[in-house]
């Protein structure tokens, strides 16, 4: 695919949209295209998307592993498979584990 047909196809699904934003944060963008470290407002609003999009799914994932270890911890109680909360084991335990080099 060369550079014209990709740029035809980009364009094709292309949405024009209008969004309202605190003055402070347009002038925060209008400043990122006058340096030159961006060609458009709408290109710095599409690499926020992509970066809001990544944390979004990052955080589905953590999520996810989250709930999946809550439910092994709840499946290992209703098994009997806990020991009684020994606060004092859990610190030598820590202590012994950060004195190592």
């Amino acid at each position: 695919m060369n550079y014209e047909s990709y740029t035809e196809d980009a364009m094709a699904s292309i949405e024009r949209m209008t969004i309202t934003m605190p003055t402070d944060m347009a002038a925060v963008i209008k400043t990122a295209v006058d340096d030159g470290d961006y060609a458009s407002t709408s290109e710095v609003v599409r690499e926020a998307v992509r970066e809001w999009k990544q944390r979004r799914a990052f955080q589905s994932h953590e999520f996810a592993a989250l709930k999946a270890d809550i439910d092994k911890g709840l499946a290992d109680i209703a098994a009997g498979r806990v020991r009684k909360f020994d606060k004092k084991r859990i610190i030598a335990k820590g202590r012994k584990l950060s004195a190592k080099p």
